[in-house]
């Protein structure tokens, strides 16, 4: 087996939620940012996007904060569904093969990938 970890670049963390759960969603990006600010906090996404089935964020930071930011997520996640995956290149084994989830694990919509590497018309 070859070591692929020297092919991550960055990790991602989607933070999921739904009308209800926002507030708990806020209350985790508040406290990401003051705790990493080197982390890169995304847009809220309050619509479904790409292969993610659920309204969302990203955070997206260095593989050096790694050993810190997963602790973090998984005693703060306050019930919300996280899904932490490797920057490699590769996005549907990103999503998939090199993906951790915390809390529910939602079915991604994978034909969000074909669907980006197809030639337009």
């Amino acid at each position: 087996m070859s070591d692929t970890t020297s092919r991550i670049t960055a990790y991602h963390a989607h933070i999921y939620y739904d009308p209800a759960t926002r507030p708990a969603a806020e209350a985790l990006r508040a406290a990401i940012g003051a705790a990493f600010p080197a982390a890169r906090l995304g847009r809220w996404h309050d619509v479904p996007i790409g292969p993610h089935p659920q309204a969302m964020y990203q955070i997206a930071f260095s593989p050096d904060l790694l050993p810190a930011l997963l602790p973090f997520l998984l005693l703060h996640r306050n019930g919300l569904a996280v899904l932490l995956h490797a920057e490699t290149g590769d996005d549907l084994a990103d999503h998939t093969r090199h993906a951790a989830w915390m809390g529910a694990m939602l079915p991604l919509r994978l034909e969000a990938f074909s669907a980006a590497s197809s030639p337009g018309p």
